[in-house]
């Protein structure tokens, strides 16, 4: 399998759509708000897939984050919460760019922000998730496409995933090989 040179606008796009379904208000709060503000980007060579994977778990993730709260209050408590995922794009330094995929949830504290990105660490219960996501994101990133992948959250406040990844990658495969 070889690095292709992609749009990640329309990868986010995609897992955006792959999402519509859970972003809809349901019986426990309003329809979640997305925010683009995508900047220029060129294409990168990367495995599509595998960064659409990448973007998928801060955005199911920030989901879980609304659904969770919502269990915990009436609708009408929920009419008034700010339900927004908010996903940025730029062209950064040199030859990186940065995505960002934040939300205005509740944020995470010190003790579980350390661990997310650890292999089998989840906060949900055994029926709604592994613990795999973020640590593969992380893996995806760094390892196959020499990027970087780090969070900020503050409890009450929210969480941002950060995600920087150079552009032309080919000098990249040579010293990562899977």
């Amino acid at each position: 399998e070889h690095k292709v040179s992609a749009n990640l606008h329309e990868g986010i796009d995609s897992t955006l759509l792959m999402l519509k379904y859970r972003l809809k208000a349901n019986e426990n709060r309003p329809a979640i708000k997305i925010v683009k503000d995508y900047g220029e980007l060129p294409d990168v060579e990367c495995f599509p897939s595998q960064l659409n994977q990448v973007f998928m778990n801060p955005l199911a993730n920030a989901i879980d984050a609304f659904d969770e709260v919502a269990e915990q209050s009436t609708y009408g408590q929920m009419k008034h919460v700010s339900q927004t995922i908010a996903v940025t794009t730029r062209p950064v330094e040199q030859s990186e760019i940065e995505i960002r995929i934040a939300d205005d949830g509740k944020g995470m504290p010190e003790a579980v922000k350390s661990r997310i990105f650890d292999h089998l660490f989840t906060t949900k219960s055994a029926s709604k998730g592994t613990g795999l996501g973020l640590a593969i994101a992380q893996q995806i990133v760094s390892k196959t496409h020499g990027g970087q992948l780090a969070v900020q959250t503050e409890l009450g406040q929210g969480t941002e995933f950060v995600i920087r990844l150079p552009c032309n990658q080919r000098s990249v495969n040579s010293t990562f090989s899977d």
